[in-house]
């Protein structure tokens, strides 16, 4: 297998940190997308060579893996492991394998080429199952997308895989498909795809877990006398009372009408808001004796 340069596919130095890495896949998977390329045969190629490094170099123990083995930081645990196991053979001459039916000349040469010798004909006859590669993908949506469970197709790999998208799922928040990652060697088990939500929040509110916050302007004349008002919550309007007095900045609590609670089904968290008290900027000479008026009780 051929040495893959990761870090030169994301324009990227090898000290870079992990802040570092995923800026530069972002802004990769953003220009060589398919939906940005419809059509585009190089621009597919480099996304999923894009996709493959951010998958190595994304994960820090897969790119501990590759820094130090290359090529071969797939088999890393195993090398590790046969490492352990020739020196066991040189101070006793007794190392312990693991023996299975069939034939792996495949990796015979592939050991060889790191313990020498010493790996001998005895030793071929035996085989090693390694567990297929993991899959790292980032998954982009809105907080309108989130508000409600839904299903929604992903393409890794060529291949295409449904999920079910949780209502309130939040951003940064990783699952794990287990056995959508790539095919294991030997008869080992598939690797497992691990999906990382970026979750852009495009409305008036802001999002802390399942509770949402947001800012109502409030009329001078509403915040000294009370009354009623219609507030926007994220999924209609609700009709709230305000008492006579309200002051600049104070705060009610909606609750219910917050964000989806993660894997809650029907329960929601609250819904924060902050009244800002509007006052006035041109008055008519009516309404200014009326202020003055007042100011004089």
């Amino acid at each position: 297998m051929s040495f893959i340069d990761y870090y030169k596919i994301l324009n990227i130095d090898k000290k870079a940190t992990e802040a570092e890495i995923k800026k530069a896949y972002r802004k990769l998977a953003r220009k060589y997308h398919p939906d940005v390329n419809p059509n585009d045969k190089e621009a597919e190629i480099k996304f999923k060579e894009i996709n493959e490094a951010n998958e190595v170099l994304g994960n820090p123990e897969n790119r501990k893996k590759y820094d130090q083995y290359g090529e071969n930081w797939k088999h890393a645990d195993e090398i590790n492991r046969q490492q352990q196991q020739q020196r066991q053979y040189r101070s006793s001459g007794n190392p312990e394998y693991t023996q299975s039916s069939g034939s792996s000349e495949d990796y015979s040469d592939f050991f060889e080429s790191i313990f020498g010798n010493q790996y001998s004909n005895s030793q071929r006859g035996r085989r090693v199952a390694f567990k297929g590669q993991d899959y790292n993908a980032e998954l982009q949506l809105e907080l309108n997308d989130v508000y409600k469970t839904h299903k929604r197709t992903l393409t890794i790999n060529g291949k295409n895989i449904r999920l079910t998208i949780p209502a309130g799922i939040e951003d940064g928040q990783i699952i794990k498909i287990s056995g959508h990652g790539a095919d294991g060697y030997n008869g080992g088990p598939k690797g497992d795809l691990y999906i990382t939500f970026s979750i852009l929040n495009n409305t008036n509110f802001k999002r802390d877990k399942e509770n949402l916050f947001s800012k109502v302007n409030l009329d001078l004349y509403t915040a000294v006398l009370g009354g009623e008002i219609t507030i926007p919550t994220f999924d209609g309007k609700a009709k709230v009372k305000v008492a006579p007095g309200t002051q600049n900045e104070t705060q009610i609590k909606l609750k219910g009408k917050g964000f989806p609670i993660y894997k809650k089904e029907g329960e929601f968290g609250d819904l924060f808001v902050n009244y800002h008290v509007v006052i006035p900027k041109k008055l008519t000479e009516k309404q200014i004796q009326l202020f003055q008026e007042l100011s004089k009780t």
